[in-house]
């Protein structure tokens, strides 16, 4: 199949590259000359763990090519795929106005029936405004020709978007269109041999189905950092808990860990429009307006154990921190918890080096020289007072212990994450203040004979 992708952001390269990988030919339109340049010259606008193979191979095999031409991208596509951004505007709705703009340039150049997919993240109704704007557009021209808009939201978690395309646990289609439910079925049959995973409904409820996914897993993360809250005051131990509640198969393990708030392109902002689109329609969404303030507050849980242990001024006072990405695996900065901890540790008069081993060049972007950056993990110790960790990354999951008590100043490490023994942690030496599991002190060390 032809295939054109509108937007080479984190969903539209993706997409791209795994519908070429099955075979498809599909050609990648971007405004942007210089992510088009990089993309042609070899290389990769984003992070995300085994993309970089697939487009290299598909860009050689021919299947997957690069332009900023509008007029060969629009010809090229009996699919249509818009994968542009829909940041949050001024009023916390989302920003339509780059898929508008680019419903109306299919319909400027189209001169054969198209299929247009929208793929972004988008609210309710948006199907309808790109409907329209085709129409306007065509009826401009005095063209009478055929097209479709379906709805096909995307479920890619970052740092898996690879293995979630080429492996999805469903495919979600908003079609009220014969034709393009045929199209669909056609175009996705490659990754769901095994069985049917495509879910077609309504195109209001397709689009409603992105925002709800992200609503509750986001729900998720804020209950358990509330309870997590809890835990801590009452003396409990949350990764207990979460072991007792997630072993419930109604309720399961997936984001049930508590930590120091989510991040990230999606949650924030769908959250946030979400609740926008219901105000629009007369309706205030009560359980997600506390999960917006529970994650905004849960940002600032680790300055309160900083604080716990050195006092509110912290003039003089230098932390190492590892982890500024939102997440592990992806170097995405949006929203990142790592930059609402600097800024208040900065604000309160103290110094940080941090290391995270993809997301500094992005870090930079958002910090620029405010903090020092280091090149390994236990660098970023040297002088510090303590250790802050706030990105789960693998390479943090089995420290050498023993060096990290030895170069700081006070053996304390503050993890938003809870990615150790706290028993553990007491016997080498090291008091420990996780989320949810409160402080377990340091036991005396032997002096060396």
């Amino acid at each position: 199949m032809k295939i054109t992708i509108i937007g080479t952001g984190y969903v539209g390269l993706v997409s791209g590259t795994c519908l070429a990988e099955v075979g498809n030919d599909v050609l990648c339109l971007d405004l942007d000359p210089k992510k088009i340049d990089t993309l042609n010259a070899g290389g990769i606008p984003i992070h995300e763990p085994g993309l970089d193979e697939l487009v290299h191979r598909n860009a050689a095999a021919g299947r997957l090519r690069f332009t900023t031409s509008i007029e060969e991208a629009v010809a090229h596509g009996t699919i249509q795929m818009i994968a542009v951004g829909t940041p949050p505007d001024e009023d916390g709705s989302a920003d339509l106005s780059h898929v508008v703009a680019a419903a109306r340039n299919i319909g400027r150049h189209m001169s054969a029936y198209k299929l247009v997919v929208d793929k972004s993240t988008v609210p309710v109704g948006t199907a309808d405004r790109v409907r329209a704007a085709i129409a306007e557009e065509l009826a401009l021209r005095g063209a009478n020709i055929e097209f479709s808009v379906v709805s096909n939201p995307e479920f890619l978690k970052e740092g898996a978007a690879v293995e979630d395309f080429m492996r999805p646990d469903r495919i979600v289609v908003g079609s009220d269109d014969e034709r393009a439910t045929k199209l669909m079925h056609t175009l996705y049959q490659p990754f769901q041999r095994n069985h049917e995973r495509l879910i077609v409904m309504d195109v209001r409820s397709a689009e409603l189905t992105k925002y709800a996914a992200n609503a509750m897993l986001a729900t998720r993360i804020s209950f358990m950092n509330e309870l997590a809250n809890l835990a801590e005051t009452l003396g409990a131990d949350i990764e207990l808990v979460r072991k007792g509640i997630g072993s419930d198969p109604r309720i399961g393990y997936h984001f049930l860990y508590a930590g120091c708030g989510y991040g990230g392109s999606c949650f924030p902002k769908d959250v946030t429009a979400l609740q926008r689109t219901a105000q629009d329609h007369g309706l205030t969404l009560q359980v997600l307006a506390a999960v917006e303030e529970v994650n905004a507050r849960q940002k600032l849980r680790l300055i309160d154990k900083v604080e716990r242990h050195f006092g509110k001024d912290l003039q003089g006072r230098h932390f190492a921190l590892w982890g500024l990405a939102f997440k592990p695996n992806t170097d995405d900065m949006r929203e990142a918890p790592a930059l609402t901890i600097i800024n208040q540790l900065l604000r309160r008069g103290a110094t940080v080096t941090a290391y995270d081993p993809i997301a500094t060049a992005e870090a930079r972007k958002h910090l620029g020289d405010t903090i020092h950056y280091a090149d390994s993990p236990m660098a970023a110790l040297d002088n510090a007072d303590a250790l802050l960790i706030v990105t789960e990354w693998k390479v943090f999951r089995s420290p050498d212990f023993t060096r990290i008590r030895k170069e700081l100043k006070r053996p304390i490490i503050i993890d938003g994450r809870n990615l150790y023994d706290p028993a553990i942690m007491a016997e080498m030496g090291i008091t420990y203040d996780a989320i949810g599991r409160g402080v377990t002190e340091a036991k005396q060390q032997e002096p060396q004979s």
